[in-house]
């Protein structure tokens, strides 16, 4: 059986899928911000964890 590692789950979670709705409401209450916020901030800057997470602080 092959040896499972964590590097797809540290790739995972450090992306924000906007088309999924649990990751858009977990973003948005860990950033103090609305989902539709959190949507906008993936589309205009990608959906990169901390590159979301800056866009929202700056607002």
């Amino acid at each position: 059986m092959a040896t499972q590692t964590t590097r797809g789950r540290s790739q995972d979670r450090a992306k924000v899928a906007g088309g999924q709705d649990h990751e858009v409401k977990y973003e948005a209450g860990k950033t103090g911000s609305s989902k539709a916020d959190v949507k906008s901030a993936v589309k205009s800057v990608g959906n990169s964890r901390k590159k979301v997470e800056d866009e929202l602080g700056k607002k």
